[in-house]
């Protein structure tokens, strides 16, 4: 017998990952319903009505639709009678669980998609992690760091806990398009010859941006022709970030708001930069995009990247909060062609085994099974 399953997220338009779970979810085991909470139309939701999955678009566009929302929640969840309810990201996860627990789903998991970060920036988002936790039966760590965050920080039992790492859809990262790339160098100003430092983050502090800005100034010294290019270039730093880029002469950044082909924009990109300037990631899909692609890479070990990522093997690693040894790295890079290449190949075949979509379904069917 099918189990019944629905699966709650919140404030999501578009997402790949979401929609490679639609896709790659077993039909004849399970009967899934797709819930999203937006505040207005949503790609992931048509998705999955493509899909042709029982889904529902609830309009969620702030605090005042908290109460509209966890209602409809029970009575979708009471007249399907459900087996498990799998929720993911704070609204989602809050209402969800919430929603669950009065309808008296017997199975309530969350995904746990944030590591430390209402520990060290937003402390009163601490009592509403801790309340989910407690609605939960069964939460789903994406990594290590996370899992740490929830036992030692949150006092959260580990048996309650099953850590399913993100699955990507590896096929992708190969199908590059050379006319598409050169047409994205076109649009950001590339030129051929450029050495290129790629970062794809948002503009917030533990990002770390404010230490690549002054690397890169650094590189400019030897290589005064190279390009930054700063992709999901929007945040709550981007005041500080923007006075940094002042130092920078204007034709040597590009900044990216957003670009929906992100395998051909690392492809425009000689090397790539992430460095969280502390443990605070959960999981850090960019440390998997950028070597799957074949970007020889500069890493701080954060999120997923202790767990996988060796230095001077699959990518340079570097101390949180240097630009001193970012700089460095860059030069490294620049300057020596066989440690790219051992990096590049390496790096796919890392990420190849332990991060498939394949895997990541296998895992969670499983979690599915046992609850």
């Amino acid at each position: 017998m099918r189990k019944k399953i629905a699966v709650v997220v919140s404030n999501i338009d578009k997402s790949l990952g979401f929609e490679w779970f639609l896709a790659g979810i077993n039909k004849e085991k399970y009967i899934i319903t797709f819930i999203v909470l937006h505040h207005s139309s949503s790609k992931l939701y048509a998705f999955a009505k493509s899909q042709d999955y029982d889904a529902h678009l609830l309009e969620y566009r702030g605090k005042h639709d908290l109460l509209i929302v966890l209602i409809k929640l029970v009575k979708i969840f009471i007249s399907n009678r459900f087996d498990i309810v799998h929720c993911h990201l704070f609204e989602g996860s809050l209402l969800g669980l919430l929603a669950a627990w009065i309808a008296r789903v017997p199975t309530r998991i969350y995904t746990r998609h944030h590591s430390t970060i209402h520990h060290q920036y937003f402390p009163k988002g601490v009592k509403y992690d801790l309340f989910i936790n407690n609605l939960a039966t069964k939460i789903i760590a994406v990594s290590k760091n996370v899992f740490t965050t929830l036992t030692k920080l949150e006092g959260v039992p580990p048996s309650k806990i099953i850590i399913v790492n993100h699955g990507f859809d590896l096929s992708m990262f190969n199908n590059k398009n050379s006319d598409t790339i050169s047409s994205l160098k076109a649009k950001y100003q590339i030129l051929d010859g450029q050495v290129v430092v790629g970062v794809i983050s948002r503009f917030v502090v533990e990002k770390g941006i404010q230490y690549i800005i002054p690397a890169f100034y650094n590189l400019l010294q030897d290589y005064p022709t190279a390009k930054l290019v700063l992709a999901n270039a929007q945040g709550a730093y981007a005041h500080e970030i923007d006075q940094l880029l002042l130092k920078l002469p204007n034709d040597s950044f590009s900044k990216i708001t957003f670009e929906n082909d992100v395998v051909s924009l690392y492809s425009c990109f000689d090397i790539f930069v992430h460095v969280p300037i502390d443990e605070s990631e959960a999981f850090g899909q960019t440390y998997i995009e950028a070597l799957a692609v074949g970007i020889p890479s500069i890493f701080t070990l954060s999120g997923i990247a202790p767990e996988f990522i060796k230095d001077q093997e699959n990518a340079l690693v570097v101390p949180f909060k240097d630009s001193e040894a970012i700089a460095s790295a860059l030069k490294i890079l620049v300057q020596d062609k066989p440690l790219r290449n051992r990096l590049v190949t390496n790096g796919k075949e890392a990420v190849k085994h332990s991060f498939s979509v394949q895997r990541m379904m296998e895992n969670l069917e499983k979690v599915y099974d046992n609850t």
